[in-house]
């Protein structure tokens, strides 16, 4: 008799700690905490990170990211991710987050193993920096002589349903030996079907919604950063009610 497959562990992509809660209220198995996901996730505050060591009730994996943009950092930004890694061990994470590359596309390894030595005992997680290698086979080797964990990828692809091919071909390529965190646009629609046709064992999405700022008065003429004023007065929120459905979708 052949045995069901595991459900998936579900990763959910949250900004601060009111992120983590809802998160974990929802029935997530592990969360990814960020600050500014309007950038695709830098660095939360210690404070967050301590408020959340506090509260949490699942483990939970930290982004390592000075900057928005590309994942080619000068040595005073890659100095001050290799202190964020050690400062996070010391605080007793679960994990931590972050990608590193040389100019033409390949895996920095000399940053990417002395990160991932820093971190210790703690889980390392490769974020999607993956998803912007030239050559995703020599990449995915590269992280495994770097002794990394796991990498969050969309199959380099902005979709997992877009880079379902690829990403099937790196569940079977990594083996035992690494663990394809598999992301990019899922939702209740097609997270399912993507399990299937992957393979993946682990799976991350951010389920947000936008609500409108408690803020009764309201400057117009005043904006913090870019021309979308109106963000001033708009916030983003992890959706627990769409994180449980759509949990509840991967595992069915």
């Amino acid at each position: 008799m052949t045995k069901a497959p595991r459900p998936p562990l579900i990763e959910i992509c949250v900004e601060g700690i009111d992120g983590l809660l809802a998160a974990q209220a929802a029935g997530a198995d592990r969360v990814e905490l960020c600050a500014s996901l309007i950038e695709g996730g830098i660095t939360p505050s210690l404070g967050t990170v301590r408020a959340a060591l506090d509260q949490s009730t699942i483990p939970f994996h930290v982004m390592v990211r000075p900057r928005g943009g590309d994942f080619l950092y000068s040595e005073t930004e890659y100095r001050s991710m290799l202190a964020d890694v050690v400062a996070l061990r010391d605080l007793g994470v679960a994990g931590v987050v972050f990608g590193c590359l040389n100019a033409d596309g390949t895996i920095d390894d000399r940053r990417m193993g002395e990160l991932t030595e820093a971190a210790g005992l703690v889980n390392v997680t490769c974020h999607r920096a993956f998803d912007m290698t030239r050559d995703p086979v020599e990449a995915l080797e590269a992280l495994i002589r770097c002794k990394v964990g796991r990498v969050l990828t969309s199959g380099q692809r902005d979709t997992a349903v877009e880079g379902a091919a690829l990403l099937a071909d790196l569940v079977r390529q990594a083996g035992d030996r690494i663990i394809i965190l598999g992301c990019g646009a899922l939702d209740l629609q097609n997270i399912a079907e993507v399990r299937k046709t992957t393979g993946l064992t682990e799976m991350h999405f951010a389920a947000l919604k936008d609500v409108p700022s408690g803020m009764h008065y309201r400057n117009p003429h005043v904006g913090m950063g870019g021309s979308d004023l109106d963000r001033e007065y708009r916030n983003t929120l992890t959706d627990t009610d769409l994180v449980a459905a759509t949990i509840a979708a991967a595992k069915a």
